[in-house]
């Protein structure tokens, strides 16, 4: 689906993103950009003083509304209620009068304007210098951040020094619920429950802090949110406090001679839920707001260092040769970072906590997409994740009965649990979602061998997805076949033997049996009988794999390569994303695929394939790939570097980094696109790193491409942290990585199928082989993907 090429504004920095100037028509985009969130709130990246803005936008994770999923002909098994992410009490928000004239940048002069987002400090910084229409000329610098260590906490520091002569001004920091403008909903139903969903319950106002609980009109929870200020005065000053509804507001009215400075700090907590009552809530998150005042915005700017500090040192990947794709991977990384760092009950949503596209909903891209990295970075968020899948599975027995299964069937698109996709294509025929999750669990236990969570969590998760294939498949004379079901690609619906499906079904079935046995006492609890692993086993083995002899490749699903192919040549760039211009129907029936599906197996599950038919698969599926999704590239990106074609894997890391830096769908100010995200260090580590953890062995098969001289990284596996460090001194000088144990016992990895025995303080360099000769592989006419040139970021600073 990428639209857009318009040059990178962002100036370089490997650890920041900065933009200057204003910009009206891109505030959408900024917004997002520059969102700062814990998973557990998340703050659009506003001005402080509210305007100019796209979408104002304060969301806490898990606080949403349902709408009702009308149909114009129901059918049996279609959800009938939706749930959205609502736009939460804002506290970012700080009004600034100069006399009588607002300080609002669209007007006046407007010297210097530049915001940072600072990805070693973890905050928002935000530096102007503007003249007001009367005269006066003022800088106005502020810090946003939102606190990795005080789960609860963000604060702001705000500061406005005189320039030129003595200002009396004004602050006004509000709490506003109800925000007006604040839901991006085009559906008329949606927009109209959304318009006031939070109806106030509570107010609270003294010195100089302020309370507001709010319940939600549908969803029945609880909303609570505290504001607590500190403020700094060169002269006299006049303060007060109120709340009431849906606004609080702490007043300062204060004279600011020349060459002064006024600073406000300000302390926001946030809380919800759906048993508590509103005292309970007010009091837990005045206790939050008291603690960040107790701790001070110098200590809260520590604890985030010291935070992000600890994490790069464990996650970082260094790059050399291009500073623009390493401060975009940075970036990337820094946000996946942000969307599951503090969930805490709570799952990832597509978007993070940065925007309203697809209605604040987690999908599958979080388990195939963005807990890989986190899985080898900040494991304890993927356990936080998955044991938030676990609180689902009543209802996701429910869904399961519901239609004639056993077993579990996870929602397709959900907040809570309940299953929100009303199209059944592209929903709930998509069962991949319960392999996915259940991959998820097996690559968390073999990386963390956390056995607490395998027998509390991680047994009952794979029984329950592995029954849902026992029942959904069925033998027959050549195999077990799973009919009726979409992969990956949507572009290719309701088909039989998905070949992603089935693989992925297969290690459900093995890993679930697997588990069984270790957890003997635990998988009794769930009835789990020796003839019922078996018969999983059997089904595993007996997986219907689809081959095409004629084509010489894997079929994506049974029957794939006998379809028609797609006229590409006739078809207009403005006629892509294919699903907005043609009907499904000529979709489904043609070989044109809309992500990478047969290509994702091969990664996922790649010990089913040689390198031969790896590389036959790989150039058969690119050729009919259009990528009108953002999940798409990261995979191909992994699979060319496997495969030989190095340079097409680097372009291909150049799209996926810069999903967003460069707005490459045009749609960055719905939310980020935290699965791509994910994709850019699934790039460096599983493409040029050549991770791969196949059954928990984890190997690797590093390789440069020619624009690069060095790619290094970090990442932890089982209580222990590696680094490779791969490099060439020059373009003609062959490749070699070191690897590194940094911390933890010694243990043993491959490089190229060579064994290799790593002990903390012993350094293991080994020469990289040259990669496989390949003839080049095309793209469909007008798909090919964008030049790393072409995203033509400013130069370095």
């Amino acid at each position: 689906m990428i639209q857009h090429t318009a040059p990178n504004p962002y100036e370089i920095d490997p650890w920041r993103v900065t933009y200057r100037g204003l910009d009206v028509d891109n505030l959408g985009q900024l917004e997002s950009l520059f969102s700062l969130s814990n998973g557990h709130i998340g703050l659009r990246g506003s001005l402080d003083e509210g305007e100019p803005q796209h979408l104002p936008g304060t969301y806490i994770n898990g606080v949403h509304e349902e709408i009702p999923l009308p149909y114009a002909e129901r059918g049996y098994g279609y959800p009938e209620v939706g749930e959205t992410l609502l736009n939460a009490t804002d506290g970012k928000l700080i009004r600034l009068m100069l006399g009588d004239a607002p300080f609002d940048i669209r007007y006046g002069h407007l010297l210097n304007h530049e915001r940072t987002l600072d990805m070693r400090a973890g905050t928002l910084n935000r530096n102007t210098t503007w003249v007001s229409p009367n005269g006066n000329t003022v800088k106005v610098n502020s810090q946003r951040l939102v606190s990795f260590t005080q789960r609860s906490v963000a604060a702001i520091c705000y500061e406005v020094t005189a320039l030129d002569e003595d200002l009396v001004v004004a602050l006004q920091s509000d709490l506003l619920a109800n925000e007006p403008g604040a839901t991006a909903s085009r559906d008329p139903r949606a927009g109209a429950l959304l318009e006031r969903p939070l109806t106030g319950v509570l107010a609270a106002a003294r010195q100089a802090r302020a309370t507001l609980v709010h319940t939600t009109n549908r969803s029945e929870l609880t909303l609570a949110t505290a504001m607590d200020h500190i403020i700094e005065v060169p002269d006299e000053s006049h303060e007060t406090i109120e709340a009431a509804g849906d606004l609080a507001r702490y007043s300062v009215t204060a004279r600011l001679p020349a060459g002064s400075t006024l600073r406000l700090i300000k302390f926001l907590g946030y809380g919800w839920s759906h048993r508590r009552s509103a005292p309970a809530l007010r009091d837990q998150v005045e206790a939050a707001v008291s603690v960040a005042r107790l701790t001070g915005w110098k200590g809260l700017l520590a604890e985030q260092e010291e935070y992000l500090d600890e994490f790069w040192n464990r996650a970082n990947v260094d790059i050399e040769g291009d500073t623009g794709l390493q401060q975009a991977v940075r970036f990337s990384m820094f946000h996946v970072l942000q969307a599951g760092a503090r969930g805490e009950g709570q799952g990832i949503a597509a978007k993070g906590l940065t925007g309203l596209g697809y209605d604040g909903h987690t999908f599958w891209d979080a388990e195939t997409f963005v807990l890989p990295m986190l899985t080898y970075t900040v494991p304890h968020a993927v356990r936080d994740h998955l044991r938030w899948r676990h609180t689902m599975l009543d209802q996701a027995r429910e869904r399961a009965r519901e239609l004639n299964l056993d077993g579990a069937a996870f929602a397709w698109r959900t907040i809570t649990g309940r299953e929100c996709s009303g199209y059944w294509p592209a929903g709930t025929a998509a069962f991949h979602i319960n392999a996915d999750i259940a991959d998820a669990t097996a690559r968390y236990l073999a990386a963390t061998q956390d056995v607490d969570f395998e027998a509390e969590f991680g047994v009952e998760l794979l029984v329950e997805t592995a029954r849902l294939w026992a029942s959904l498949g069925h033998f027959s004379e050549d195999g077990f076949h799973i009919d009726g079901i979409t992969g990956p690609d949507e572009y290719t619906a309701v088909v039989n033997d998905n070949f992603f499906t089935n693989a992925m079904a297969q290690r459900n079935l093995r890993e679930a049996a697997s588990a069984c046995e270790r957890r003997m006492e635990v998988s009794a609890l769930f009835g789990v009988t020796e003839q019922e692993r078996e018969a999983w086993r059997r089904a595993a083995d007996q997986m219907a794999l689809p081959y095409s002899e004629d084509a010489g490749v894997h079929e994506q699903s049974e029957g794939f390569t006998d379809g028609d192919e797609w006229d590409f040549e006739g078809t207009k760039a403005s006629q892509y994303p294919l699903m907005l211009h043609f009907p499904y129907f000529q979709l489904y029936r043609k070989q044109v695929i809309k992500q990478a599906d047969l290509v994702l197996a091969m990664h996922l599950r790649g010990d089913l394939f040689t390198p031969e038919e790896k590389a036959k698969n790989f150039a058969y599926y690119e050729a009919r790939t259009a990528r009108d999704s953002s999940l798409s590239a990261a995979t191909q990106a992994v699979m060319a570097a496997e495969t030989g074609h190095l340079e097409l894997a680097y372009t291909y890391w150049s799209e996926v980094a810069f999903v967003d830096l460069g707005d490459l769908h045009g749609n960055a100010q719905q939310g980020l696109h935290i699965a791509s995200m994910g994709g850019a260090w699934q790039v460096a580590v599983a493409g040029f790193g050549g991770m791969r953890d196949h059954d928990g062995k984890l190997t690797f098969a590093p390789r440069l491409p020619e624009k690069l001289t060095r790619i290094r990284f970090q990442m932890t596996f089982a209580g222990r942290v590696i680094q490779l460090d791969t490099r060439r001194n020059g373009s003609s000088s062959p490749e070699e990585t070191t690897y590194e144990l940094l911390e933890g016992p010694a243990m043993r990895t491959w490089h190229h199928g060579e064994k290799v025995r790593l002990e903390a303080g012993r350094p293991v360099t080994l020469p990289v082989p040259p990669p496989p000769r390949v003839e080049p592989v095309r793209q469909p006419f007008g798909r090919e993907p964008l030049h790393r040139r072409e995203l033509n970021p400013r130069p370095e600073i």
